[in-house]
């Protein structure tokens, strides 16, 4: 019994002995084919690795490029020839080095080719997110994809891309890998490599760059075209460079006196030369076109893209405004914007945002975007997120005008152009400054200091009175007003209605340029709007159509009331008691509605005007809203006057449909004062235009004051 628990014992030792055996025989062998697996794919991916002269040559992109409307004058192209210029390593300023090192690959000099913490930290964002958006990678990475592999996010790039980072490594010195990518990165502008970058924004070689050039140059790597010096994002690019002067700094490369000292160096960068017409509207184009399609696609798929611009009136838009605004200078007024766009489609036929982009600020070491009287890159046209646009003036006042004509007001309803105190709890005499609470007494003036009593609402629009255009908001509605603006175009509105007040009417709201002209473009249209747009089409480099713009009109104004507001903006001879017979809003023989805008001070000048076929808006004055000595019509109207005039020319001549008869059962809007002469309140209820005569009229909050406005009038006269 013994012997046989023995040997039942040694049976079952060596029977674990065995499995265990063989478990350490099938852990070797998957051992074996992983590592085999890895060398065959080590091998694959390094078989064809470039030899080191293959990254001092130029890689083939076929650049994108931007043409006016017709495909015969081209504008711009994105990243066409590289300017590139190869450099040892010593001829690079040692700051440059460490500044990229420092933004790019802080780790450059410990790591083998690949950061495995960067490599789990992108993994882990990545997861996260749920799509890949982390690179993780090294300068040595960088490198290889940028110079041989594709930018697409796949597992068989990634692999081939580490492997081919280590074959790197192991063949060439830091040193060497350092040189051929600092000789390869796009800094923008074309520019490929720190020599060309360096020539390109500082007009110097790259070993003389000194400590805030090189970080400013480090800082545009990120993203070249959106924080190019030239564009509207400069203000990002220098608190980028502060941000690599700190990171230098916290990893011990410079001093925090050096980086200090770094910040608050001047920086001039040299004047761009690179092509480039039609330069606020082409950047404005190219911003489309990286939002949509990404900056890497445009820069090596060869595509045409096909633009609304006419180039015929965009050279004679910027020729008429640079003479002009050598004028307007006299009146302290530096710069000028102007768009034109066809009504019927929504084609932005001109874009010009200064006076001239290819100039000097004014004056001299002023601040962009602070205190500068003319800015040649800003686009006063499109405005940017933190200064969307300018007080329109009076060039707001059509938008109250057609809100009150929906609401059933006619051209003809009388309104009292008299002296009127608007705050209900102010004197009826317009005399306080403010009311028992502290608030602000409103008193309107007009532009030449007179009132003329009764008048229509159309001759009151026509001469763009101030006093009886409150009133008429007030009838329409300021929400309605507002309302209604938007649906037309207008973006830029969106306080709480009650924060504009009465003087919205005046200009109290802030607009874009090309938002105002879209919106008159539904004056224009009879009703139907039309989305502004600057693209007609792009085609890839086969010639096949990838984008092709199909504009569809709605309806956001009743017909009759456009014609009425065409009807008025375009009669001369209405608006020839304030302007005279041949202002700058006159044209023999031609039919064009206008209307001019001034805000206070004369801070902004307006004139927008239209035909069927056409619509032209120009601003006058100074980019950091210093007032200057006159008002739109003077400043903008000339502007206007000659660029229609050329533009007439491109179009038929046409004429705007007149407006049918209003009859209505009230004698204040068919143009009768009445027997003793009152208020409009006294005949029409506000919320109710066609209603009968207010039981108690001294409830509606307004009617005291306005029915003594009228009566005071009456007993001087």
């Amino acid at each position: 019994m013994a012997k046989r628990k023995r040997h039942l014992k040694v049976y079952q030792t060596s029977r674990w002995k065995k499995t265990v055996f063989l478990f350490l025989k099938f852990l070797g062998t998957l051992f074996l084919l992983g590592l085999f697996g890895i060398l065959a794919i080590f091998v694959y991916y390094i078989k064809d690795l470039p030899r080191p002269e293959d990254f001092l040559e130029k890689k083939i992109y076929q650049s994108t490029e931007i043409y006016d409307r017709t495909g015969k004058v081209l504008l711009y192209t994105i990243h066409g020839e590289e300017k590139r210029e190869i450099v040892s390593l010593s001829e690079i300023s040692p700051f440059l080095q460490k500044a990229v090192i420092a933004t790019e690959d802080s780790q450059f000099y410990q790591h083998r080719g690949i950061d495995i913490k960067g490599i789990i930290r992108s993994i882990l964002v990545d997861l996260k997110l749920k799509k890949p958006v982390q690179g993780g990678s090294t300068i040595t990475q960088q490198l290889i994809r940028n110079s041989f592999l594709s930018r697409q996010k796949t597992l068989e790039r990634k692999l081939r891309e580490i492997v081919l980072s280590l074959e790197l490594e192991m063949k060439y010195s830091k040193e060497q890998i350092l040189e051929w990518y600092l000789n390869q990165i796009p800094f923008g502008s074309n520019a490929y490599g720190a020599e060309a970058a360096s020539k390109t924004f500082f007009n110097k070689s790259a070993k003389d760059l000194t400590l805030a050039e090189s970080a400013t140059l480090a800082a545009l790597i990120k993203a070249p075209s959106y924080f190019s010096p030239y564009g509207e994002h400069k203000n990002e690019l220098m608190k980028r460079k502060d941000q690599v002067l700190d990171t230098m700094a916290e990893l011990g490369f410079i001093t925090l006196e050096e980086a200090q000292k770094a910040k608050e160096e001047k920086l001039t960068f040299a004047k761009i030369i690179e092509p480039i017409k039609a330069p606020h509207f082409v950047l404005y184009v190219k911003k489309y076109l990286i939002e949509k399609y990404g900056e890497d696609f445009l820069n090596e798929n060869g595509l045409k893209v096909y633009t609304t611009l006419d180039w015929d009136l965009q050279k004679k838009a910027e020729e008429i405004i640079a003479d002009r605004v050598k004028i307007n200078k006299n009146y302290k007024a530096y710069n000028a914007a102007l768009v034109a766009i066809n009504p019927k489609t929504g084609e932005i036929l001109s874009m010009v945002g200064s006076a001239d982009w290819f100039g000097e600020p004014y004056p001299k070491n002023c601040i962009s975007g602070k205190n500068c009287l003319f800015d040649p890159k800003f686009n006063v046209a499109i405005g940017t997120k933190n200064n969307p646009g300018r007080q329109p003036g009076s060039a707001f006042k059509p938008f109250a005008y057609a809100a009150a004509f929906e609401k059933g007001f006619t051209p003809k309803t009388i309104l009292w152009d008299v002296k009127t105190e608007f705050n209900p709890y102010c004197s009826p005499l317009a005399n306080q400054l403010k009311d028992k609470y502290g608030i602000k007494c409103y008193h309107p003036q007009n532009y030449d200091g007179k009132f003329r009593g009764p008048m229509t609402a159309k001759n009151s629009l026509a001469q763009s009175i101030n006093v009886t255009s409150v009133k008429m908001l007030y009838l329409a509605g300021i929400e309605n007003t507002i309302e209604l603006a938007k649906k037309m175009g207008i973006t830029t509105l969106n306080q709480d209605p009650s924060q504009y007040g009465l003087s919205l009417v005046l200009g109290g709201g802030e607009v874009k340029l090309i938002d105002i002209v879209s919106a008159y473009g539904v004056f224009a249209n009879e009703g139907l709007k039309l989305t502004p747009f600057a693209v007609l089409k792009i085609e890839d480099s086969q010639g096949n159509i990838i984008e092709e713009h199909k504009n569809t009109p709605k309806r956001v104004l009743e017909t009759e009331v456009c014609r009425n507001i065409n009807d008025i903006l375009s009669d001369n001879k209405a608006r020839t008691p304030m302007f005279g017979p041949k202002s700058a809003l006159y044209f023999e023989n031609k039919q064009v509605a206008a209307k001019t805008g001034t805000t206070q001070e004369y801070r902004d000048a307006w004139t927008i005007g239209y035909t069927p076929s056409i619509v032209v808006g120009v601003w006058a004055g100074n980019n950091d809203n210093t007032p200057s000595l006159k008002p739109g019509v003077v400043l903008a109207g000339p502007i206007f006057h000659k660029f229609m005039e050329e533009a007439l020319k491109k179009f038929p001549s046409e004429e705007f449909k007149k407006p049918k008869e209003i009859l209505t059962n009230k004698d204040v809007l068919n143009g009768k004062i009445g027997e003793n002469g009152h208020c409009i309140l006294y005949y029409v209820n506000k919320d109710k235009p066609q209603g009968e005569k207010p039981k108690n009229p001294a409830t509606d909050i307004q009617y005291k004051n306005w029915e003594a406005g009228v009566k005071n009038w009456l007993i001087s006269h």
